[in-house]
């Protein structure tokens, strides 16, 4: 099945509904237009269709594959396409200028967002996970973290995750048992299993950049005593060229119903000497660090939603434009069912939800970039709204993913 970029949908939802033109009026985006943000969609839109949608169906009969090594390899065409959008500067939208960003708005780059994972899921996931460690590097790293790992993920040469989840703790980060213990050069070494990182381990970049929960020996019981350290896969070598292997590694990738071209790793760090990680922050600040990107976290997760809605209506209408049922009773041949009732009932259902996804989706996105760059009196109030409307887009658009993906897999 094809992918076709609703460009139209989006720019009219931009133009008219998202709030774009009080988001251009910020001096952060003073030299952002609507006729560069119609470009932007334009060229976004032909990757989505021409390079990341074809990928889709094969990958997910292929598969990530890990390797005996403890490497694992992705489906045919995944490194290129992730190498052609870091060429493109696709992976560089949201980034901050001085680390090599388009300091792009977020109510256009999720719209571009969109278009990626409605084309391939499985695929876009690795630069989801990226952008959203991009975000929390650049709210919360130190200056020299941010000059080290920024410039690299943005050019889309390296990739990063997030290790949360563990074995004994699930949702429940309190149970957290990674352990970090400072070393005299500043550093730590971080011990203990991380289960479910998306990307965890890959051949689609040059380094992967592991964000990791862990706790200090004598960190405080619960939430309130967890860290989160930067864990390169390959540290600096004495020339300072990112090659040396940290002591880290996958033990496996999950197997899966679905998007089984994104692997799911098992990541073990620290079997010998302990895996070498850099705090960001302050001991113990590691779940508010965590919280401050979750709202970006959330909007990805709700655009999620979106755009496999988006990418199950148009196999639903194509479908049921060329699927024909029935005989009629003078004998002569049936009619394809985009013409009976209940189907354009529920293709009519499905497109009028997806519109008001994708509105709300860029209403938040607008929302979070004024509360972003708001004077201190007006913040408050700004900041409010994003957490009003982050958990209703990450609630309902994925609870209606839900229905309508249900309802074309009826047609």
């Amino acid at each position: 099945m094809t992918y076709t970029p609703p460009l139209n949908d989006m720019k009219f939802a931009l133009r008219y509904l998202s709030g774009f033109d009080n988001v251009v009026k910020l001096p952060a985006f003073s030299e952002i237009s609507l006729d560069l943000a119609d470009a932007i969609l334009d060229e976004a839109g032909k990757l989505a269709a021409d390079v990341i949608a074809p990928l889709n169906h094969p990958s997910d009969q292929q598969g990530a594959v890990r390797n005996q090594d403890g490497s694992v390899t992705t489906p045919d065409g995944f490194k290129q396409a992730y190498q052609a959008m870091g060429e493109g500067g696709w992976t560089a939208m949201e980034g901050a200028e001085a680390y090599g960003g388009q300091n792009m708005p977020m109510v256009v780059s999720a719209a571009v967002n969109e278009m990626w994972q409605s084309a391939s899921l499985a695929f876009s996931l690795c630069h989801l996970l990226t952008q959203g460690q991009i975000f929390a590097l650049g709210k919360s790293a130190s200056e020299e973290q941010k000059k080290t790992y920024l410039p690299p993920m943005i050019e889309g040469r390296w990739t990063g995750t997030m290790n949360l989840t563990e074995p004994q703790a699930g949702t429940d980060l309190a149970a957290i048992k990674s352990r970090a213990i400072k070393q005299d050069d500043g550093s730590y070494r971080i011990t203990g299993q991380k289960i479910y990182i998306t990307y965890g381990e890959h051949d689609m970049a040059e380094n992967i950049i592991h964000l990791v929960l862990a706790r200090t020996p004598d960190a405080p019981d619960g939430i309130k005593g967890i860290s989160v350290f930067i864990v390169p896969k390959f540290l600096a070598d004495d020339d300072g060229n990112f090659t040396k292997p940290n002591d880290l590694r996958c033990l496996s990738i999950e197997k899966k119903l679905g998007i089984k071209g994104s692997p799911t790793a098992v990541m073990q760090y620290g079997e010998t000497d302990g895996a070498v990680g850099y705090l960001v922050g302050q001991e113990n600040q590691g779940i508010d660090i965590m919280f401050g990107m979750m709202n970006h976290a959330r909007l990805a997760v709700g655009l999620q939603g979106l755009a496999i809605s988006e990418r199950a209506y148009q196999q639903a209408k194509t479908y049921a434009r060329d699927r024909v049922q029935g005989v009629p009773l003078d004998g002569k041949k049936g009619d394809s069912i985009v013409h009976h009732p209940d189907v354009l009932r529920l293709l009519g259902t499905m497109k009028a939800e997806i519109e008001a996804m994708r509105a709300l989706m860029m209403i938040g996105a607008a929302a979070m970039d004024k509360a972003r760059h708001a004077s201190d009196a007006e913040k408050p109030d700004l900041e409010a709204r994003v957490g009003l409307l982050i958990p209703v887009i990450k609630g309902w658009m994925t609870e209606r993913a839900q229905q309508i993906t249900s309802d074309a897999l009826q047609i």
